[in-house]
């Protein structure tokens, strides 16, 4: 660190080295923090997660149970150990509040006085986030997996909406009605996501294994669809020709830069794509379990080098780097499955929801303890009766 700080006095270094040395060094140190809790308001498991991109001070999660609750992760107490208190909530007793199941939220990208959220009822709500009430509401034939904002637009204001249907629809916010229909895939559209680099072109992922870029400008919509092989796949393969994956496509996430998308399915795999050829990296994962049948919310970092994604796993999250496939560390604390997780830039901190009901925080370690502190934890431990294990099997009471 003095090193960094020596070459950045001296001009030596890029301004920015120290900032990605420092966030880097504080995502490899991600711990489940004791003292930082999350108010734990839905009674069935938490699907998504979205955290408002201009403070990135307030979150929106959203459940099974069909509440969306709105968190304010600012420490005003001062205090080490402290909860993140829900701020409001559109709970069981609210007018509009979803009949089933929430599976996306996301915070309008440009303030936080709006934010919108899907539902198995079909349904996709436009909120006022002061007021509370739905602005608008848009009704579709069939469940609702997923919808996106594009984080980047200026001269539309399109959210793409993944439904039960084989249709990608683009809902106008301006007008209120859905302006266009993007057909190719032949199942339901699992996960849709616009690029951060360009505000016209978005990704979606299908169950029937495979994963398209489009340009809405165009009338044939379809970019490229992406193929595992990159068209080498052998004529005696029982493999479908142009697809992403063997097995439904459930995720999909861009990086920061937006050159590159990853993709995650059920067939165990994550697959990195160059976005603007549609080539296979082929940077191999390894097995990333993956036995979700609706969509799969992962999240990549912001300013590190290398950069980091963090993979829901089973009970826990993987942290891989994006661009090598290594497999830095497990996370782990959940006691179910983890449906998604978020990751909040400015500190470089993980926030993950669970069929567990619970939203646990992951925040870097501060610094190493000293030997000396090790010593005195153990020598704690055997005083205080509380670290004790107080268990006895009934043969030895008797």
């Amino acid at each position: 660190m003095l090193n960094f700080l020596e070459a950045r006095q001296a001009g030596l270094d890029d301004p920015g080295r120290l900032r990605r040395a420092e966030a880097t060094r504080r995502v490899l140190k991600l711990e489940l923090n004791k003292d930082r809790e999350v108010e734990r308001i839905h009674s069935n498991g938490v699907n998504t997660l979205d955290i408002e991109p201009v403070e990135g001070r307030y979150m929106l999660s959203g459940g099974s149970d069909g509440i969306i609750v709105l968190y304010d992760l600012e420490n005003f107490s001062r205090k080490v150990h402290y909860t993140c208190k829900a701020v409001c909530s559109v709970g069981r007793n609210h007018p509009d509040v979803h009949k089933y199941s929430v599976e996306t939220v996301q915070w309008y990208p440009h303030d936080t006085g709006m934010f919108t959220s899907s539902s198995f009822d079909k349904t996709l709500k436009i909120w006022d986030t002061n007021t509370l009430q739905p602005a608008d509401v848009f009704h579709f034939e069939g469940t609702v997996y997923s919808h996106h904002m594009s984080p980047v637009a200026t001269k539309h204001c399109l959210i793409a909406v993944g439904t039960k249907g084989p249709k990608v629809q683009l809902c106008d916010l301006k007008s209120g009605s859905c302006s266009h229909i993007l057909q190719g895939h032949r199942q339901e559209i699992l996960a849709v996501s616009w690029s951060p680099r360009y505000e016209y072109i978005l990704a979606t992922a299908s169950a029937d294994s495979k994963v398209k870029l489009w340009d809405i400008r165009r009338a044939s919509g379809c970019l490229i669809t992406l193929d595992q092989h990159n068209g080498e796949k052998s004529k005696a393969s029982s493999e479908a020709a142009n697809t992403a994956h063997n097995g439904r496509v459930n995720g999909l996430c861009f990086t920061r830069d937006g050159l590159h998308l990853l993709t995650t399915g059920t067939d165990d795999r994550m697959r990195l794509w160059n976005s603007s050829s549609g080539e296979n990296t082929l940077v191999n994962y390894g097995k990333v379990c993956n036995e979700s049948r609706k969509g799969l919310k992962f999240t990549i970092s912001h300013g590190c080098s290398p950069e980091f994604v963090f993979v829901p796993y089973g009970s826990t999250i993987a942290v891989y780097t994006v661009y090598s496939g290594e497999l830095i560390t497990m996370l782990r604390g959940h006691y179910n499955t983890v449906d998604c997780c978020v990751f909040q830039p400015n500190f470089q901190e993980l926030y993950s929801g669970s069929r567990d009901c619970n939203i646990l925080a992951w925040v870097p370690a501060l610094r190493e303890p000293l030997p000396d502190e090790d010593d005195e934890v153990v020598s704690h431990s055997q005083k205080n009766p509380a670290f004790q294990d107080a268990w006895s099997s009934s043969d030895e009471e008797g």
